[in-house]
């Protein structure tokens, strides 16, 4: 049924009704004068699937060269550096003027900065986690000894032996000996490194130039105490030969780490130490055959060269207390 329109009264008293209402201006249609032009068509389209085959031609070549492989397959690299400290170290305990000139001096302020802040991105189970990849080895020993010119130190770690009380360092310990040093902080790490170690020890162990120096090495004061209280059964797991060359340590190694390439604490590490103190060739982790056999290569052969250096030394000594005697 159709609605009536109801009269409204006006400004001026009109009476107007709905249904005569003017249109609004909404309601109109405006036709143009000018002559329609027809649209041309626009490139944007063709530039727009242009971009997105070449975005998608980008994509496929970036999935061509990712190779297929996860980073767990990836083969590992050989030592990518020599390892050590560039400064001959010293056989004494860092005192407070020590840690006082560090603070003053900007370079190692810098060095201090740099890795405070590569130690805060790390996660307390990062070392944990990267045992799955590789049993936690990040490179592999290289097949020959590091030149003399380009290795570097061995730092100074001190640490109780197993035979006394007194605190010995590693820096007069291993000088003019031809070192296998081995750095262990938890059982897997005595294993590995007992499986680098044994052949060459069974070969050298009696040569008077060559040591097997090993560093249990417990940052934690917890661990440290634990490990020192129960010290008299390791002494019954190490022969009696090896005690004076047993090392245990609460020393922070901090700071050390990164310079002896100590990436992941939970496995072994092994130093082949020259009588000058120089890492001359370094493994990690589970050994390799190959590594096996060139710890031993490397050590006979830096035995070899020590004795003659040794004996010509010994012979020229000779030869200059006896000058003045002729005379």
């Amino acid at each position: 049924m159709r609605s009536l329109a109801l009269p409204t009264l006006g400004r001026w008293g009109s009476s107007r009704c709905w249904s005569s209402a003017k249109p609004s201006f909404a309601q109109h249609r405006f036709v143009s004068n000018t002559p329609a032009q027809r649209a041309e068509p626009s490139s944007a389209p063709e530039a727009s699937e242009t971009a997105a085959s070449e975005s998608k031609g980008k994509e496929n070549a970036q999935e061509v060269d990712v190779p297929k492989g996860s980073s767990e397959d990836a083969p590992l690299p050989l030592l990518p550096k020599p390892l050590g400290v560039r400064s001959r170290p010293k056989a004494k305990v860092k005192s407070w003027d020590d840690t006082k000139e560090k603070f003053l001096d900007q370079d190692k302020r810098l060095e201090e900065r740099t890795h405070l802040a590569r130690e805060a991105t790390r996660g307390y189970f990062t070392d944990l986690n990267a045992t799955r990849r590789h049993g936690g080895k990040t490179w592999i020993a290289p097949k020959v000894m590091i030149r003399e010119d380009k290795a570097l130190y061995f730092p100074d770690i001190f640490g109780t032996p197993l035979v006394g009380k007194d605190k010995v360092h590693t820096t007069s310990l291993l000088a003019g000996k031809v070192s296998v040093v081995t750095l262990l902080t938890t059982r897997i790490s005595e294993l590995q490194t007992a499986q680098f170690v044994d052949p060459t020890q069974s070969s050298f162990s009696s040569h008077p130039l060559y040591q097997r120096v090993q560093i249990n090495l417990q940052d934690n004061l917890m661990k440290s105490f634990l490990v020192s209280l129960f010290a008299s059964g390791i002494r019954k797991t190490i022969p009696e030969e090896l005690w004076p060359t047993y090392l245990i340590s609460s020393q922070s190694m901090e700071y050390l780490r990164e310079p002896l390439g100590i990436a992941n604490r939970h496995v072994g590490y092994v130093y082949l130490v020259d009588p000058k103190l120089k890492i001359r060739w370094a493994a990690c982790a589970d050994p390799k055959a190959e590594e096996i056999a060139a710890l031993r290569t490397c050590t006979s052969v830096l035995l070899d060269r020590s004795s003659k250096e040794k004996e010509l030394q010994t012979t020229e000594s000779v030869e200059l207390a006896q000058e003045p005697n002729s005379n």
